[in-house]
């Protein structure tokens, strides 16, 4: 018997880490063979980190590769929607996340869900808690991943514990230019060349259930909104409406946050999405575009103001 540890579907690298971390604090705690894997391919952000520290990946394993007496800890997710698909819920035995809670268990479970900027902040809490000394290369990826997490700490979400834990880990790290390694980590997430216009709008999504509706949410933090908008807008429209039908949504946003500039626009392909993004921000919308401004954080920023706007 195994016991599975791994983040959403489409995972970046808060998720992808957060498995590492809470592997290791489940290791401490006695958890039966706790095995840290990924349900899906890495991101380019992600594989740059990887590949920058010499870290080896979790495992990539499919539903089918859990067996019945297996067990599961999420992290960095907890809804339905964004699980792997298939997956057994009575198997899960815990949960690790800094997301807005949508749950309902049949029995109870061991979840820990604290309100700050990075599930590894979270896991950064919960080993300060017990005095426990990172190993310097956990504590070097979970350092880029609440500065992910964060948007180097300019987000909406970011917290006085995520500032404490970037500068803790960067103690125990050696990593002392943080504003290097942030720019470096910016870069890796805006390179979307080799991409697709449908692997872009499925780079880094989450599907949220609001009210019986399914809305499908992707953010694409960059250095270059611009360029991007100017040569690949017409294919990412097309894509829009293909993964719309694809993934059987009721709505489908795609959001290009700005990185260096703090800005995100909201890039659109049907009337229903049109009325909804209008009521949730204001504004207008110009060529399938809406500016909302300093809006970096699509669970603090976006994703509430759009389950507003369906549910009101």
């Amino acid at each position: 018997m195994k016991t599975y540890i791994f983040g959403h579907i489409k995972p970046d690298l808060d998720s992808v880490v957060a498995a590492l971390a809470f592997a290791e604090y489940a290791k401490l705690n006695g958890v039966e063979s706790p095995t840290p894997v990924i349900v899906d391919q890495f991101n380019p952000e992600t594989k740059f980190v990887f590949e920058k520290f010499g870290i080896t990946s979790p495992q990539l394993i499919t539903i089918s590769d859990i067996l019945p007496e297996d067990k599961v800890i999420l992290v960095d997710h907890n809804e339905a929607d964004q699980r792997l698909a298939g997956l057994n819920q009575d198997q899960i035995v815990g949960i690790y996340d800094h997301h807005k809670a949508n749950l309902n268990f049949s029995s109870p479970i061991e979840i820990c869900i604290m309100p700050f900027g990075s599930s590894n902040t979270v896991a950064w809490q919960l080993f300060k808690e017990i005095n426990y000394s990172l190993p310097v290369d956990l504590a070097k990826i979970m350092l880029c991943a609440v500065l992910s997490d964060t948007v180097g700490l300019k987000s909406s979400t970011t917290t006085e514990k995520d500032k404490l834990a970037v500068s803790d880990l960067s103690a125990v790290s050696g990593i002392s230019d943080i504003q290097a390694l942030t720019l470096e980590i910016f870069k890796a997430k805006s390179n979307v060349a080799s991409l697709s216009d449908e692997q872009v709008v499925k780079n880094d999504y989450k599907i949220f259930d609001f009210g019986g509706k399914k809305v499908f949410i992707d953010q694409l933090e960059t250095v270059e909104q611009d360029l991007l908008l100017s040569t690949r807008k017409q294919g990412l429209l097309s894509a829009l409406q293909i993964i719309k039908s694809q993934e059987g949504v009721d709505f489908l946003i795609l959001a290009i946050t700005d990185i260096l500039k703090v800005n995100t626009k909201l890039l659109v392909n049907g009337v229903g999405e049109t009325e909804l993004i209008q009521k949730a921000f204001g504004g207008s919308i110009a060529d399938n575009i809406l500016d909302i401004g300093p809006k970096m954080s699509r669970k603090k920023d976006i994703a509430p103001a759009i389950e507003k706007a369906l549910l009101n």
